[in-house]
């Protein structure tokens, strides 16, 4: 990993051509503006408003409202040729924002805490670039903004909108701004990237009773420590070493007094892993134990699982594009990180799942600026010198695409 981190102008200088640096600016103004008006999964509607707006400005066919908020360009170079999808996310999540910054967000209690404003500036800048230069490139750009990665997931209902047909998508690649890696680095990586993530609610349904009187109760609170310690062998004890999997109880809440013996129980948790061959499995073994222990005790439970999103697996082909690409933006192998797994999840598996594609993580963090936060904190930000570099990145990644076939 590149331990030092280039300085801002000089990284702009060397690596971006001409017209990107001139626009680096205007990445960051319009960065800044979405930021200021951060909005929850669905109900980006300022944020649709913005980028109609510009894309009406720079005489690029677009369709909104799709998936609600969702918004497709499509950029046609007028030469025969493949079709390529970019895409970007929109939403914010519901965070406060601690920055004491100029562009801090006007809307209570709702924070691009994760860099979907960069990823949506990046997107128009790479729009604007590809419309003013169609020599550049042959085939269709289909730049998708999409809503509502944060939950429940956009990606999905725009793929059942029709976003990757007429005319249909052969590839597709993304980009997350990523505070887990210095600014001028890359993580490229080719099969799994991303975590599986599901969701789970149990309540364990004991008998209540008085605490100086166990014998004549069902001890939910009791049942359920068994229940947690138990969980914790799906992992340990059936899933091979050699793969990466959690399970996680992130809630636990019973009882309302010292002295009473609680009627339920409730814990909810997520699930994590790789391997798609594990789709399906945790939720028939989690019914299993929890089935198994509450009989033991005499306890009744109800369990909601829910797979929210697949893993993220990155074709090895377009990957490899991503990768020579990457190579020539950070000048040296030791920028581009191949090694970048990270148990987080994203929806933009289901446009993997139906095209080949890539998505890459983009170094963002500058630790001598203050702006190393990790995401969905309160104080998140990042290097905006980023920005120009994803412009970047997405426009040789087109031009590159184009040309291979």
């Amino acid at each position: 990993m590149v331990s030092t981190i280039p300085n801002s102008n000089s990284l702009i200088e060397s690596q971006l051509r001409p017209e990107i640096r001139k626009m680096q600016p205007l990445l960051v103004e319009w960065r800044r503006h979405l930021h200021q008006r951060p909005e929850l999964g669905f109900k980006e509607h300022l944020t649709a408003k913005f980028i109609a707006q510009k894309l009406q400005e720079w005489g690029i066919e677009h369709q909104t409202g799709i998936a609600n908020t969702g918004i497709v360009a499509t950029i046609n170079s007028n030469k025969p040729g493949r079709v390529l999808a970019i895409r970007a996310d929109l939403d914010a999540l519901p965070i406060q924002e601690l920055n004491d910054v100029p562009y801090r967000s006007i809307h209570n209690g709702v924070m691009h805490a994760c860099g979907h404003d960069g990823h949506t500036a990046i997107a128009l800048g790479t729009a604007h670039y590809l419309a003013t230069h169609p020599e550049n490139f042959s085939g269709i750009v289909k730049i998708i903004f999409q809503p509502a990665e944060e939950g429940p997931g956009g990606s999905k209902p725009m793929i059942e909108a029709g976003v990757l047909k007429n005319p249909d998508v052969d590839a597709i690649i993304g980009l997350h701004l990523w505070n887990n890696l210095p600014l001028g680095t890359l993580g490229v990586r080719s099969g799994a990237l991303m975590a599986a993530s599901e969701r789970f609610n149990c309540t364990i349904l004991g008998k209540g009773g008085h605490g100086a009187m166990p014998h004549q109760t069902i001890d939910s609170i009791v049942v359920a420590a068994q229940v947690i310690n138990a969980l914790q062998t799906i992992v340990s004890r059936n899933i091979s070493p050699i793969d990466s999997a959690v399970v996680t109880i992130g809630q636990l809440n019973a009882g309302r007094a010292f002295n009473v013996i609680a009627n339920t129980a409730r814990m909810a948790g997520t699930v994590r892993y790789f391997n798609l061959d594990y789709q399906n499995y945790f939720s028939k073994q989690m019914e299993q134990i929890i089935s198994g222990i509450c009989a033991s005790y005499g306890a009744n439970y109800e369990l909601n699982y829910q797979p929210l999103y697949p893993p993220l697996i990155n074709n090895p082909k377009v990957t490899d594009i991503v990768r020579s690409v990457a190579e020539l933006i950070v000048e040296t192998p030791a920028g581009v990180i191949p090694e970048c797994q990270t148990m987080g999840a994203e929806d933009m598996s289901f446009f993997l799942q139906e095209v080949p594609g890539c998505y890459f993580f983009l170094g963002s963090a500058n630790s001598e600026k203050g702006l190393a936060y990790p995401h969905h904190h309160p104080r998140f930000d990042f290097d905006e010198t980023a920005l120009g570099i994803g412009v970047e990145m997405f426009i040789r990644c087109t031009e590159k695409f184009s040309i291979q076939e």
